[in-house]
């Protein structure tokens, strides 16, 4: 007789996810949404039950989305950074907010940001990044105490070159858009 497993529950697994990139774990929470949806955990179910909870949530812009993975190791993805920044603005006006936004990494202090060169403590941010792309999107906190959403996409062939950029776009958000410039920077 098989005995049954438990799962932790879903903030924990998040967090993992996100804290480390862990993109088995990302795999295997989106084959969840599939069996969760259409009892059949497979990637295709998994496609539906995200095009549907995009499509209720965000309408058209949410059109051009394709996901094909539940990681996002894919060159077949496509995500806007309009819709990214619609979807974390939602998510900062819900209740789910303080569970997303504690299982991202927080810049230069933990997960795959630790060695960021970003102002340390101000962005939970995630990012992301494949041959030919580098990414960035989350929550920075600025100089004023207020909260900005930041996202950045870059697709290039040498898109790794962007890092300092991006994380020059971060600091440009904590310093509230280059309103209160920070001494010593």
């Amino acid at each position: 007789m098989a005995s049954k497993m438990l799962s932790p529950a879903l903030p924990e697994v998040i967090r993992d996810i996100n804290k480390f990139s862990n993109n088995v774990m990302a795999e295997q929470l989106f084959l969840t949404l599939g069996l969760q949806g259409a009892g059949v955990g497979s990637t295709e179910t998994a496609r539906i039950a995200m095009h549907q909870w995009l499509n209720d949530r965000f309408g058209s812009s949410a059109q051009t989305t394709v996901v094909d993975n539940g990681s996002g190791l894919s060159r077949e993805g496509r995500v806007s950074a309009r819709l990214l920044a619609a979807l974390l603005q939602s998510v900062w006006a819900g209740p789910l907010m303080p569970e997303l936004v504690s299982s991202l990494p927080l810049a230069g202090l933990d997960g795959t940001l630790r060695r960021s060169h970003a102002t340390p403590g101000r962005g939970h941010l995630k990012t992301g990044s494949l041959r030919d792309v580098a990414a960035v999107a989350g929550y920075v906190l600025g100089q004023s105490g207020r909260r900005y959403v930041v996202v950045a996409i870059v697709n290039h062939p040498n898109a790794n070159a962007a890092r300092p950029a991006l994380e020059a776009l971060i600091d440009w958000a904590i310093d509230d858009a280059g309103e209160h410039p920070s001494a010593g920077r």
